[in-house]
C-alpha cells in the first residue's frame, strides 16, 4: 500500500485507523492550536450539505436564521445556575482586551443560550410576539481535555436552535419535530440508523426539563450522541424574566426548547461506513457523487478519450449528478483509483480507448467494488439508479450492525461480559434510582444512553440493585 494510503485495519487498530483516515482523505488537518482541527474543502462540502438540507427543513416551519455574538459575558452566563455549573469546567475566558483588563470576564460562547435570552427578554412582550423560532449556524469553543478530530475539539462548528413558544404543547410539539428531522438526516441521507429516546435525569442537557437524543452505534462499540433536542420548560425564562401578556390577558412566562447538531456527524459517518481503503460516502452527502478517470496508453489517444470524457461529465452533471472529471496528467490511472477510494466517492467511471470503441464506459461501486460496462444510451439513467442502491446498501448494512450491536440482558454480571467481549447497546431494565444509574457508570463506565419513548415490558428484575424494574433502557459507553 502507498504511503498516502491506509496503513491500519479498521477492525484491529481502530482509533488509529479512524485517524489516519480523516487525515489521509483530506478532510481536516491538526491546527496549531492543539485540541483544533481544519475542516478542509471536503468535509466542509459535506457540513454544507447537511446545512442546506436543515435549512430547507426548517424554513418550511418558519424558522429563521440569525447570528448572535461570540463572547457572552460571565454574569450572564451565570443567570441560569443549573446551566452555568454544567459548562463552566469546559469555559475559555477572555480576560484582556488589547492591553487593557476587562471588567468582567468573557466566555467564548460554549453555547448560545443566555446571550440569546437576554435579547428575547427584550423582544418579547405579548402573545402576538411568539413564537420566535431562531437558528444559527456558528462555532462553539469548549477546553476538551482529551480531543479526536471532529469527534470532540476545543472548537467546532454546529447549529443550535432557540425557540420560545406560549404553551408546553407547543414547545413539545417543537422539540419532538426538530428530533424527528435530525432522524432523517441521520438515516436518509447520512445512512446511519439510529435510536431515539429520552435522556434520564441525570443525562439531560442541564437547565432543561427534559432532552430527546438520538443515538447510533459505531464499529468499536461506543455510542455517539448525533443529535439532542430540548424542552427547556420555564426554567430559561424564569431565570431572564422572558414573559408575555397571552390572550387571557395575564401575564405568563414563555415556554422553551434548544436544539443543536454538530460536525461530529462527519465522524460519524467515516467511522460508520469506512473500510481499509478509507470512506465509503453515501451520495446523498458526497461532494462528488462520481469521479471520471480517462485512461490513455499514447499520447495519439489522448484528446479523443478527455473529449468524451468531458461528454459524460457534462451529461452527469446535467441530470443534477456531482461529478468531477480527473484529467490530471501527473498521476497514473491506477495513483487515481487508490486516491478516490481513500476519498469514499461513490462511483467511479473509467473511460479508455476500448470503451470508446464499443460506446461504453466502466463504472466502479465504491461500496462493493463491483464494476460493470455501461453503454452511451443508458448512462445517465444507469448511474442515477446506482447512486440510490449505494445509498440504500449502505443503510441497510448499517441497520444490521446496529441491530446485531443490541444484546439484552438480565443480570449485572451478564451486563459486564457483553461490555467486555462486544460492547454496543445493551438493553436492561431499571429501577429508575439515580444511584444504580450512577453506579453503574462509576463501576462500568457506561451510561443510559436513552429510554425508549415507547415504553417497552421489562423482562427482569432491575439490572443492579436486582429490584422491582420501572423500565426499560439502553446503556453504552460513549464518545
Amino acid at each position: 500500500m502507498s504511503e498516502s494510503g491506509i496503513t491500519f485495519r479498521k477492525s484491529e487498530q481502530f482509533s488509529e485507523w479512524y485517524t489516519q483516515a480523516v487525515l489521509r482523505s483530506e478532510l481536516a488537518d491538526y491546527a496549531p492550536v492543539k485540541g483544533c482541527i481544519i475542516f478542509r474543502e471536503y468535509s466542509y462540502a459535506m457540513w454544507e450539505k447537511i446545512q442546506d438540507y436543515f435549512n430547507a427543513r426548517i424554513a418550511e416551519t418558519g424558522h429563521k436564521n440569525a447570528y448572535f455574538p461570540l463572547f457572552v459575558p460571565e454574569s450572564l452566563l451565570k443567570k441560569e445556575a443549573e446551566h452555568f455549573e454544567g459548562f463552566v469546567p469546559q469555559c475559555a475566558w477572555v480576560t484582556v482586551g488589547g492591553d487593557t483588563e476587562l471588567e468582567e470576564r468573557l466566555a467564548i460562547r460554549p453555547t448560545s443560550e443566555t446571550i440569546m435570552y437576554l435579547m428575547y427578554e427584550k423582544w418579547i412582550k405579548s402573545w402576538r410576539d411568539l413564537p420566535i423560532k431562531l437558528n444559527q449556524w456558528c462555532n462553539i469553543v469548549r477546553w476538551e481535555k482529551a480531543t479526536k478530530p471532529f469527534l470532540r475539539t476545543r472548537e467546532f462548528l454546529w447549529q443550535e436552535g432557540h425557540t420560545a413558544h406560549a404553551t408546553k404543547e407547543e414547545a413539545d410539539k417543537e422539540a419532538m419535530d426538530i428530533l424527528n428531522i435530525y432522524r432523517d438526516l441521520a438515516e436518509k441521507y447520512l445512512a446511519i440508523p439510529v435510536l431515539v429516546g429520552k435522556k434520564t435525569e441525570s443525562e439531560k442537557f442541564a437547565g432543561a426539563l427534559y432532552t430527546v437524543t438520538l443515538e447510533a452505534m459505531m464499529p468499536d462499540g461506543k455510542a455517539l450522541q448525533m443529535g439532542t433536542s430540548h424542552n427547556l420548560g420555564e426554567n430559561f425564562s424564569k431565570a431572564f424574566g422572558i414573559k408575555f401578556i397571552g390572550e387571557d390577558e395575564k401575564e405568563h412566562y414563555a415556554w422553551q426548547t434548544s436544539w443543536g447538531i454538530t460536525t461530529r456527524l462527519i465522524g460519524a459517518l467515516v467511522m460508520v461506513h469506512g473500510d481499509d481503503k478509507g470512506l465509503i460516502l453515501p451520495p446523498k452527502i458526497a461532494p462528488y457523487q462520481v469521479v471520471i478517470v480517462p485512461i490513455f496508453y499514447k499520447e495519439i489517444e489522448k484528446d479523443l478519450i478527455l473529449n468524451e470524457a468531458k461528454k459524460v461529465s457534462e451529461k452527469l452533471k446535467e441530470k443534477g449528478i456531482s461529478t468531477i472529471l480527473d484529467n490530471r496528467a501527473e498521476y497514473t490511472p491506477g495513483w487515481k483509483f487508490n486516491q478516490w477510494e481513500l476519498k469514499g466517492v461513490p462511483i467511479r467511471i473509467e473511460i479508455g480507448p476500448r470503451d470508446i470503441k464499443k460506446k461504453q464506459v466502466v463504472a466502479a461501486r465504491r461500496d462493493t467494488s463491483e464494476r460493470i460496462a455501461i453503454k452511451e444510451e443508458e448512462l445517465t439513467e444507469t448511474i442515477s439508479r446506482m447512486l440510490k442502491e449505494i445509498q440504500g446498501n449502505l443503510l441497510n448494512l448499517a441497520e444490521k450492525f446496529l441491530d446485531e450491536r443490541i444484546t439484552s440482558v438480565k443480570t449485572y454480571d451478564e451486563f459486564k461480559e457483553v461490555q467486555k467481549k462486544k460492547g454496543g447497546f445493551i438493553r436492561a431494565c431499571w429501577c429508575s434510582n439515580q444511584t444504580c444509574e450512577a453506579k453503574i457508570k462509576e463501576e462500568t463506565g457506561a451510561t443510559i444512553r436513552l429510554v425508549p419513548f415507547e415504553k417497552e415490558e421489562t423482562f427482569s428484575p432491575c439490572v443492579y440493585c436486582g429490584g422491582e424494574p420501572r423500565e426499560v433502557v439502553y446503556f453504552a459507553r460513549a464518545y
